[in-house]
């Protein structure tokens, strides 16, 4: 994990994530390839973290990118749960496209909510971060990515799941054990959603 520790080592807040995006991203429109060159292939929460931030803003009601953002997400988390030094994605992902200018508006709108996390969070509950617990947070990323083209039916549950992986994410960047514990609170909503949905078959 050296390698990847190293290139997230710059980034200690979702503000400065978010900034990055904005900052980066020029033009009519912007690929997961691009913002995968301009982070780092090695970036994993990062990445991790930018996908579930779009899944917070409008952009969620956009038809297929909840389900594009979930795959992005559990295949990153997944690498991650292994032990990948690099971030690998199949080909039509990468070359997923969105207009810029929504990005931005979407990004913008959430900034508020980007500060206000970066200004409370602090290390705390540090237990959280070491063996064998440290293998349940990327193990969680990548079980709410895998559940999320199930969500595409269930209003507003991609906006929970992003939240949830978010202040996961979030807590393995900063080492702040609160957010990966008030992740919980959303996990139960969207395993009561999709045990609705299984039953209702």
């Amino acid at each position: 994990m050296e390698q990847a520790d190293t290139a997230e080592h710059e980034f200690r807040s979702l503000t400065e994530i978010v900034e990055r995006t904005i900052e980066e991203t020029g033009g009519g429109t912007v690929s997961v390839e691009h913002l995968m060159r301009s982070f780092g292939h090695a970036s994993f929460i990062p990445l991790l973290i930018l996908p579930a931030l779009i899944l917070i803003t409008p952009l969620s009601g956009v038809p297929g990118l909840s389900t594009v953002c979930g795959l992005i997400i559990m295949l990153i988390a997944g690498q991650r749960l292994v032990g990948h030094r690099q971030i690998w994605l199949p080909g039509w992902i990468r070359r997923r496209t969105m207009k810029t200018a929504s990005l931005h508006a979407g990004l913008e709108k959430i900034l508020p909510f980007t500060r206000f996390v970066d200004r409370i969070s602090r290390k705390r509950l540090t237990f959280l971060f070491k063996p064998p617990l440290i293998m349940v947070l990327p193990l969680a990323c990548t079980l709410f990515g895998a559940v999320m083209p199930l969500m595409e039916i269930v209003p507003f549950s991609s906006s929970l799941i992003g939240v949830a992986v978010t202040l996961i994410a979030f807590s393995m960047l900063t080492r702040d054990g609160l957010f990966a514990l008030l992740a919980l609170a959303p996990v139960g909503v969207v395993i009561w959603a999709v045990t609705s949905i299984l039953t209702s078959l």
